[in-house]
């Protein structure tokens, strides 16, 4: 599932392409591609003619900002994935595209994704603020300190990778990164939030901002799905410490990785590092 530093990558690429275009025409394949309109032509009627003003990212979520303040919100899931240009892209790669987004300078936007589990909703100015409002801090914002962090855990006896996942108390962190993060800051992730002093948060806290911004950097994580704009692969996957790594060393003592579920999730940990 793509967490923030992919779906950032993405938002980066498409905002300095799609700035002050124009959507001539919209053509959706796929009638489950629409979350909250009743139809497809319902959204592609709403959609054509507008400007988009500007590609934003609240947590997981891709927003593009059009004239009229109104928001379309793509959610990527696991195997959405975007090409720009005049032709249509390389079929290797974009072999489900679902929907296409015709624009004033010639090029099309096109949207694949092969497991069906993506969609747009259209938001009207209240909706997109409700929706604004229901998710927690961006963990990289400059807002986003340590006695923040500590104000978000406060009292919660959920374990700490339940609530870095939670998305109502930080936006963007998913299930590779918070395995990442606890790795670093030497936190067992079934810890309870409330329970950490504040050496720990400190420490959660700087972990938090180097993972997400090493991840970033190195394009984001790609295990198999995950493509950027026009099919640029991440590289962050070489450097996980923990992620994915079950039975294989530590790479900072030795000890093997080991995996547990949590909340129907794997878990990746070293029980040396993380006691």
């Amino acid at each position: 599932m793509p967490e923030l530093p992919e779906v950032e990558i993405i938002r980066r690429h498409l905002d300095a392409e799609l700035r002050e275009r124009t959507i001539r025409k919209v053509r959706i394949r796929r009638r489950d591609l629409v979350l909250n309109l009743p139809t497809v032509r319902a959204l592609a009627g709403k959609l054509e003619g507008r400007r988009i003003c500007r590609v934003d990212r609240r947590g997981k979520n891709l927003l593009f900002r059009l004239d009229g303040e109104a928001v379309l919100q793509i959610q990527i899931r696991m195997t959405g994935r975007f090409a720009l240009g005049r032709r249509r892209p390389d079929v290797a790669i974009y072999r489900h595209i679902v929907a296409i987004f015709e624009l004033d300078d010639g090029r099309n936007l096109y949207y694949d994704d092969v497991r069906r589990l993506g969609g747009f909703r259209w938001l009207e100015p209240e909706e997109w603020a409700a929706l604004d409002r229901s998710l927690g801090p961006e963990p990289l914002a400059a807002s986003f300190t340590a006695r923040r962090l500590e104000t978000v855990l406060e009292g919660t006896r959920a374990p700490i990778k339940n609530a870095l996942l939670d998305q109502r108390r930080i936006a963007g962190i998913g299930n590779i990164y918070a395995s990442e993060v606890l790795f670093r800051a030497r936190i067992h992730p079934e810890r309870a939030g409330g329970s950490l002093e504040t050496r720990e948060i400190a420490a959660l806290h700087r972990s938090i901002r180097t993972v997400l911004r090493d991840a970033l950097q190195a394009a984001g994580t790609t295990f198999r799905d995950f493509r950027a704009v026009n099919g640029r692969s991440g590289s962050y996957q070489h450097s996980l410490s923990v992620y994915g790594r079950e039975g294989e060393p530590c790479r900072s003592c030795g000890r093997a990785v080991e995996r547990s579920v949590q909340a129907g999730r794997s878990t990746f940990l070293c029980a040396s590092c993380q006691k």
